[in-house]
């Protein structure tokens, strides 16, 4: 028997926010802002936390304390890792002694509110100044590896202006609305309460909230050699997002596992495998 490693918070969350919306809309999407840009933190695994201890650490100088990691030969190029949402740095665990291997050292953050990191709300904006303060100390990276949110992240650092030629993105949200969907499926909520904070950010932030996805970010790249993973079965971001982003962007290539969901994929042998030749190629 599986067991249920949900927090209780979102537990409770998931209890609340229906009756949320019963009684008030203006309320319901108020409150489902706040849980949208707040990240859940979950314990560390045991065997991230090996991973972890074997790390060389550093302070990345913003706002706020962010924590990075460094492992591998220092005189080595370096790969820059970057975690989901309410994810670790060392949810690449798997990854990072076959990227060793290959040749490479690995550079990677909590990123704001996320791990080690201090912060209890962040965004794309925040992501972005964090992505530029490393490679301010560590200079450009030879390649991107991103999970989830940080593929989004990556992308719209990209538009900005950060130098980055190679980025491999792994199981990363893609579309408007199936991005606020899978938050309101999370937390039992409606498309009314979607539909409402859409509006709420075109208004305080004077554009769509299409204009803060990776579909509209890719618009803006024209030079990047990107490599998208996904799996066909993940749960938690469809894989019509992937397929969407590669009709917009031909130029890049998808590898399409099964059987793997959201989180196993940066656990898979193979797809590790592909994701270094990628990047050496």
């Amino acid at each position: 028997m599986r067991t249920d490693k949900t927090p209780p918070l979102l537990k409770a969350i998931r209890w609340l926010f229906p009756k949320l919306e019963w009684i008030s809309t203006r309320l319901a999407v108020a409150y489902f802002e706040k849980i949208f840009f707040t990240p859940l933190r979950y314990k560390t695994p045991y065997k991230e936390k090996e991973l972890e201890s074997s790390a060389t650490f550093f302070d990345i100088s913003w706002k706020l304390r962010i924590q990075g990691y460094e492992w591998g030969d220092s005189s080595k190029p370096y790969i820059l890792v970057i975690h989901g949402w309410a994810g670790r740095s060392t949810q690449f665990r798997k990854f990072i002694p076959e990227l060793i291997k290959g040749g490479y050292r690995v550079v990677g953050f909590d990123g704001p509110a996320h791990g080690r990191s201090e912060g209890r709300k962040t965004n794309l904006y925040d992501f972005e100044e964090v992505l530029k303060k490393i490679i301010g100390m560590k200079g450009v990276p030879v390649a991107v590896i991103a999970h989830s949110f940080g593929g989004g992240a990556a992308l719209y650092a990209i538009m900005q202006g950060l130098p980055i030629t190679k980025l491999v993105n792994i199981a990363s949200p893609t579309i408007a609305d199936e991005i606020v969907k899978s938050y309101l499926k999370a937390i039992g909520g409606s498309w009314k309460t979607g539909a409402a904070f859409k509006k709420l950010i075109h208004k305080k932030y004077g554009k769509p909230f299409e204009e803060f996805t990776a579909m509209h970010f890719i618009k803006e790249i024209t030079d990047l050699k990107l490599l998208l993973v996904h799996d066909a079965d993940d749960k938690d971001v469809s894989i019509i997002q992937a397929e969407a982003l590669i009709r917009a962007y031909p130029k890049g290539r998808l590898i399409t596992t099964h059987g793997l969901g959201h989180n196993r994929i940066l656990k898979d042998e193979k797809v590790i495998s592909a994701c270094l030749d990628f990047i050496r190629n």
